[in-house]
């Protein structure tokens, strides 16, 4: 097949993970090698274009192409790659599954431990992909990462994020496959251009099919990442319609328990106000239906804080104070007790003189008090003090004067 661009792309669209697939193209690539730097930007384009798994591939021929090139002492594919290489491989390696990622560093290891590209291209490479694996390491859920991202949809949406994703990639570039193949297809069957020979008008057909069968495979993958991406929405609208069923028939099942509960409640509330009234007619007068409130009770009488007054205490004269049936003695008994002895000493007659002041009973508020009678005269004059002491008789005298 002569080298185009829709030879190029044709053999980069048809392009799988097989060995036998990668190793066909990376001959056909490398034999026309002159035109290295076309083939390699054309490669470029595709890889923008596909998806991951497409992108991996497409990785997998440059890795053959390159590591042949080298083998070979032909530098032409080294030297086109080496500007792009490090681009190329961020574009595949950005957003692609866990495993994809992995293969992709394996193929980065291989580059640097046979050497096929240059230290500084190599190191490029490498911190392309670090920086990449930074990047999603600090990424904030929800705003600060993909809005496909895992952390900021629910866990049932995840399988639909990812077939919506396939199927924009796979949607992209086959518009422009499938326009091409039209173009052909139309250029080859215009009845207007003239005949070529047989050999060259069977080349064109085979260059024809293989080109509608690019496209034809193309929208084939396209087709079946659309359908399971319906597949998928079928399967959440049923799960949600029998969720929605579900739960309208709880959402009925808890109006009619409510509306039972309402009615008890009334009954309820009608069987307390008829029980009150019937309460309230018992307790009204026969005549006029209404009741009059209870009488306040009267307040309670206080106790005076003044105390009462207390009468004054008029001593009873001294008959009063003789026992009944007794005389008051006489002036000479008074004077000389018949227990008395002449010869007492002045402290016996003090203490006798004590013993004849006397106490009487006094009741007044309740309480019992004791008031002693006093005379409030002079001492008696005992007469016969000549026993008593010289100091004694003069503080008898002093206190009677």
């Amino acid at each position: 097949m002569a080298y185009n661009d829709d030879a190029v792309l044709a053999r980069l669209s048809a392009l799988n993970e097989s060995h036998d697939s990668i190793a066909t193209a990376a001959q056909w690539i490398m034999f026309h090698r002159r035109h290295a730097d076309r083939t390699v930007q054309l490669w470029m384009q595709r890889l923008k274009d596909s998806s991951a798994s497409r992108r991996l591939s497409l990785v997998y021929l440059a890795n053959e192409v390159a590591q042949q090139s080298r083998i070979r002492h032909k530098e032409d594919f080294i030297i086109a790659f080496s500007p792009v290489v490090a681009e190329a491989t961020a574009i595949a390696y950005k957003g692609a599954p866990t495993e994809i990622q992995a293969k992709l560093r394996r193929v980065v290891e291989v580059w640097k431990d046979r050497t096929i590209f240059e230290a500084p291209i190599q190191s490029a490479i490498e911190s392309r992909l670090d920086e990449l694996d930074k990047a999603r390491g600090t990424a904030k859920p929800g705003f600060g990462g993909s809005p496909f991202g895992s952390s900021s949809v629910p866990s049932e949406f995840a399988p639909l994020v990812s077939a919506h994703q396939t199927v924009t990639k796979l949607s992209i570039p086959l518009k422009a496959t499938v326009s091409s193949a039209d173009q052909e297809y139309e250029k080859q069957t215009d009845t207007s251009s003239p005949v070529p020979s047989a050999p060259v008008y069977a080349a064109r057909l085979n260059g024809l099919l293989k080109t509608l069968a690019n496209a034809e495979s193309a929208v084939a993958d396209c087709v079946k990442a659309r359908a399971g991406l319906v597949s998928g929405l079928e399967k959440l609208l049923e799960s949600n319609r029998a969720a929605l069923e579900t739960d309208r028939q709880t959402l009925s099942k808890l109006s009619t328990r409510k509306g039972e509960i309402e009615e008890k409640k009334q009954q309820v509330e009608m069987g307390i106000m008829q029980a009150l009234g019937s309460s309230e007619n018992q307790a009204s007068p026969a005549e006029g239906g209404s009741v009059s409130p209870p009488a306040e009770p009267d307040r309670p009488e206080m106790e005076a804080l003044t105390p009462p007054a207390v009468e004054a205490f008029t001593p009873p004269p001294m008959e009063a104070l003789t026992p009944p049936g007794e005389t008051e003695p006489s002036a000479e008994t008074r004077e000389a007790p018949p227990d008395e002895k002449p010869g007492a000493t002045g402290i016996e007659m003090l203490s006798n003189l004590a013993s004849s002041y006397q106490s009487l009973p006094v009741t007044s508020n309740g309480s019992n008090k004791r008031r002693r009678v006093d005379d409030s005269g002079d001492f008696p004059d005992l007469g016969g003090d000549d026993g008593i002491d010289a100091d004694v008789a003069a503080m008898l005298n002093e206190g009677s004067t």
